[in-house]
């Protein structure tokens, strides 16, 4: 839906003659503004119509009303030329994600989230920047190509002047980027000034976001927005984990002062996981497994909160199950979910609605929440209950599931944090131990998986010359699960970890979760990477024209094809590989053509 008639719409993206914001050239319409933003939306409830889709900022950003293809273009008049690419997903979708159900019962303002997939599947990422920002950001981190996150600010207060009694509208911001702590500071500042003075306001905060840098890994940014400057620093794979929050960046004469957050996407998670302090551990192991999980709140606030801080409990993993921090009946995948045809997906559902109780019984862990309450100074806590317990509507707060797990309670952590509770620590320090625990489990777990990996790479004196050029160059061995199992009695995790438990078997079971396939590609890929520019890296030091003395025609010529193949694929920063073997690689390329016949060297050099 395009902006309404006080809007001032702006240059529409992708005009032609014009730069497209998809090569984010200087001065491209929505270039920058589209490095954080897909677009954003405003969701009002009409009478007649329920939620409906109120304005879309950009006005060329448009959604669709069906489901479709990975891109679509679309002419914006009849009588216009101009061609627009926007985000792919429904608006029926947006309307009721962005929307508490009637169970919930949000009074004033609330902020929660929602992340959604792409009509049509996966797409390639538009901006050549975005696969360098990527490739910087920990994994976790990264954008996802077939999702995108919603940050919704909801208000519903009393208003005699509306039919209903109510005023109802909800401000979403729509990303690729899971910056939530960012999105929800951004949010706090325009929405409850957009709810006073509406279109105005949110063409200019659009406008000062377009003039915003892009989010470059490792840089601490200042955004300035509303007479407001926050500065985040960007996350970077070089970061040391707990690392201190970013000091100001020679700013110190910036008025007004920053704003500084100390994270983009760190939640609170002591305060996420109150209720469920006693189970954290099993949890953990639950999200390591990738296994089914409901999680049934109280609102959408809380059940999007939970669930971001379950599927962050495994960082530095990166977490390659789906997730939906707030999901509805009137999704577009409801049936996909809930069917009993087939075992439940692995996906992690955040929902308010008791009906899923009953729609989603078969599920094999759900988590009901109550509204967070305090019993003293302790936290209520949830307890474990037996699948069987569950009821349709009058559930009682608890974690149902027959799992049992692997690894034995760290009572010490639960008496730290409780004592911590008691003697009114700050909440944001007991989020500090709680994290610090969960990452250094992760870890434990998952340095014993590096260390055999490393050891499947070639040897270094392996990778010779002669080798790499041969027709059987150097390979990563093959991951073989009952040599890794052995080889834990010298270096599992008990070395890093006082946990007792079922090591053995908790691996056992990982094997078979999207979580170690997720892993295992991605370190191969860098393994591979990095093989690959080893192995350019040893024909440059090479004495090519010696090489070159006994070899026919049609292995100079392979030679020349599979050195410049290798060559874009370190120039487009997919190989690590320094700029003086670079500049060694052009050379002996050039050397080995010159030494070809005239008519070959004409071939080659032809672009």
């Amino acid at each position: 839906m395009d902006a309404g008639p006080g809007a001032a719409p702006h240059p529409a993206r992708g005009r032609p003659g014009a730069p497209s914001s998809a090569t984010r050239a200087p001065g491209a319409p929505w270039a920058r503004f589209s490095a954080w933003l897909e677009c954003v939306c405003v969701v009002t409830f009409d009478l007649e119509l329920g939620q409906a889709l109120e304005l879309v900022y950009p006005s060329d950003s448009r959604l669709t009303d069906k489901e479709v293809g990975p891109a679509l273009w679309e002419r914006t008049s009849p009588g216009e030329q101009a061609l627009t690419r926007f985000p792919v997903f429904q608006k029926s979708s947006i309307c009721y994600l962005s929307f508490p159900d009637s169970h919930s019962g949000c009074l004033g303002d609330t902020q929660f989230s929602f992340r959604i997939r792409q009509c049509g599947g996966q797409r390639h990422l538009w901006h050549p920047d975005d696969r360098h920002c990527d490739s910087g950001v920990p994994v976790s981190l990264q954008r996802e190509p077939a999702h995108y996150f919603g940050y919704v600010y909801f208000r519903q207060v009393k208003d005699s002047s509306v039919k209903r009694g109510y005023f109802q509208k909800s401000l979403v911001l729509v990303s690729r980027l899971p910056f939530v702590r960012l999105f929800q500071a951004l949010l706090s500042l325009i929405a409850p000034e957009y709810f006073d003075k509406l279109v105005p306001c949110l063409e200019a905060v659009c406008s000062e976001i377009d003039q915003w840098p892009d989010p470059m890994p490792g840089q601490t940014l200042n955004l300035p927005v509303m007479g407001v400057v926050l500065q985040v620093h960007i996350p970077s794979r070089a970061d040391k984990p707990e690392s201190s929050p970013p000091k100001q960046c020679g700013h110190e004469n910036l008025l007004p002062a920053p704003v500084v957050l100390s994270s983009v996407h760190e939640l609170d998670l002591f305060r996420c996981f109150q209720p469920v302090l006693a189970h954290v551990q099993m949890l953990w192991e639950l999200m390591l497994l990738g296994e089914p999980l409901v999680v049934l709140a109280p609102s959408p606030a809380v059940s999007s909160e939970m669930v971001l801080a379950l599927t962050s409990c495994l960082q530095p993993l990166k977490f390659c199950c789906d997730y939906r921090p707030y999901f509805t009946v009137h999704d577009s995948e409801f049936k996909e979910f809930t069917t009993r045809t087939q075992a439940p997906p692995n996906v992690v559902l955040g929902v308010t609605n008791p009906f899923f109780i009953k729609t989603l019984q078969h599920w094999p862990h759900i988590l009901r929440i109550g509204e967070p309450r305090m019993s003293g100074d302790l936290p209520k806590q949830v307890k474990l209950k037996k699948p069987s317990r569950l009821k349709t509507l009058d559930t009682k707060p608890g974690l149902y599931t027959a799992y049992t797990a692997h690894l034995h309670r760290d009572k010490a952590l639960l008496r730290r944090l409780l004592k911590g509770l008691q003697r009114e620590r700050p909440s944001d320090l007991l989020s500090a131990l709680l994290r610090r625990h969960l990452l250094e489990l992760t870890q434990s777990f998952i340095i014993p998986l590096e260390h055999y990996m490393a050891s499947l790479m070639p040897l270094q004196k392996s990778i010779t010359p002669w080798k790499v050029l041969s027709r059987t160059p150097p390979q990563i061995r093959p991951f073989r699960q009952d040599d890794f199992l052995r080889s834990l009695e010298h270096s599992g995790p008990q070395l890093t970890c006082m946990l007792k438990g079922d090591w053995l078997g908790l691996y056992r079971r990982f094997f078979k979760s999207p979580h170690f396939d997720g892993w295992y590609r991605q370190r191969h890929k860098e393994m591979a990477q990095k093989l690959e520019a080893l192995h350019l890296e040893a024909i440059c030091e090479a004495n090519i024209e010696i090489w070159m003395k006994d070899k026919s025609e049609v292995e100079v010529v392979d030679l020349v094809l599979k050195l410049r193949e290798r060559l874009v694929r370190a120039q487009g920063h997919q190989l690590p590989v320094k700029e003086a073997t670079l500049k060694r690689a052009r050379l002996y390329i050039e050397t080995v053509v010159r030494s070809l016949p005239t008519d070959l060297q004409v071939v080659l050099c032809s672009p």
